[in-house]
């Protein structure tokens, strides 16, 4: 699960739970169909970089090189008023944290580290949730959230 090969990583059902009870998520913008967390979701066969996000979206998107691109959408798409809350590492050294998680309106440390799907290990870095949210304050919020 933890291989390099593998850039899917299924968001652990308990923090999903406690995120959609706050924002009442309606799509799904990258899963696969075992994985997905709404009724309404993008595979990679529909490609939800190419798709237009409406409503509230939950985005775990795939870790690797593609994560900025991930990004740079939801960035996009928050800016038509999609509200879009990210589940990624917690990389604040590289370019896209830089270029559009400092964008974002509210940005949540996850304290500890998660277990991805049926994993019985945690993962081998931090998470944070990136909050993209065009009706919120441009003042970026920044917190803990317990795992």
């Amino acid at each position: 699960m933890f291989s390099s090969n593998d850039m899917t990583w299924e968001t652990p059902q308990n923090l999903f739970d406690k995120l959609n009870e706050e924002f009442h998520f309606t799509l799904d913008v990258c899963a696969l169909p075992k994985t997905a967390k709404c009724e309404s979701y993008f595979t990679p066969q529909i490609d939800g970089l190419k798709q237009e996000w409406s409503g509230v979206c939950w985005m775990n998107p795939p870790y690797g090189k593609e994560i900025g691109i991930w990004l740079e959408k939801a960035y996009l798409e928050s800016l038509k008023g999609v509200t879009i809350v990210c589940l990624i590492p917690s990389r604040t050294d590289t370019k896209y944290w830089h270029n559009y998680c400092m964008k974002a309106d509210e940005i949540r440390f996850i304290k500890g580290r998660l277990k991805f799907g049926d994993s019985k290990n945690s993962a081998p870095f931090p998470s944070a949730i990136i909050i993209f949210n065009k009706d919120k304050n441009k003042n970026i919020k920044i917190s803990t959230y317990n795992n």
